[in-house]
């Protein structure tokens, strides 16, 4: 039987690896890419081995995704695996996490964001996502219709500290999904945001300033609760039910309220 594919960008952990297991118990096979070392590497086993006990396949390659090179690799393992089988992508997430957490105005240059810093946060945050959605529509491995989603935040629009290069990254995430909804959408693709509320991940533990974060949010929030990397799957699933497909260029806030809570 065919089967949808997911690619999902930073497949390890997270919202990533939430999504990765979620899809793959909604019927779907799974591409996932993730940068992990030794010591994180048990992290995707655990997402690999859930989504194989579904009976789903699951091809994860650990590699820098902002790589153009790994990115044609990919890519091309990929065509070559779904034209053998006659399947096609019917999302790709984009869950790329990494970014320098610096501010623009320390006392010295050198405790403030360089130019290379700044361009290697958008290029990650931001994109890449451009760059792997041209590459996948001129492979021709999308489905019609199919989603594209990407993980944003209320950085988008709200200033913390250290938090300026990943703000702005976020920012042209959002953008980017409105682009290619633009351009797209008549060809069956459409890409939405997801403003995930504030979620205990390896990403915000490296944010400064997480502990408060957390507690205002829990604070802040309708449930007294944070948001989970689950609730975020779970409504990527649904999002990805046919007849959905009307929900197009949008940041989606999935945080249970928070946001208009404060």
């Amino acid at each position: 039987m065919k089967k949808p594919w997911a690619v999902i960008l930073g497949a390890s952990s997270g919202f990533g690896g939430a999504a990765a297991i979620a899809f793959a118990k909604d019927g779907y096979n799974l591409c996932g890419v993730h940068l992990d070392r030794r010591a994180t590497l048990s992290e995707a086993e655990k997402v690999i081995a859930e989504i194989e006990a579904t009976g789903a396949k699951a091809f994860f390659y650990n590699v820098n995704a902002v790589d153009d090179q790994k990115r044609r690799e990919v890519i091309a393992a990929l065509e070559a695996e779904l034209k053998q089988r006659g399947e096609k992508v019917k999302v790709l997430l984009h869950s790329l996490a990494f970014g320098a957490l610096k501010p623009l105005f320390a006392e010295t240059a050198a405790e403030s964001l360089s130019q290379k810093q700044i361009e290697m946060t958008l290029d990650v945050m931001a994109n890449s996502l451009v760059y792997w959605t041209q590459e996948l529509y001129w492979a021709g491995l999308f489905a019609n219709p199919a989603r594209i989603y990407a993980m944003t935040s209320a950085g988008s629009h709200l200033q913390w500290s250290a938090y300026g290069a990943v703000s702005a990254a976020k920012a042209a995430l959002e953008s980017y999904c409105r682009q290619i909804t633009y351009e797209l959408a008549g060809k069956g693709l459409n890409a939405n945001a997801i403003m995930a509320g504030v979620t205990d991940t390896p990403a915000l533990r490296k944010i400064p300033g997480n502990d408060e974060m957390i507690a205002q949010a829990q604070a802040r929030n309708p449930s007294r609760r944070l948001t989970t990397p689950e609730d975020v799957a779970t409504a990527l699933v649904n999002l990805s039910k046919t007849g959905s497909h009307w929900i197009a260029g949008n940041v989606l806030r999935v945080d249970g309220g928070e946001d208009i809570a404060g």
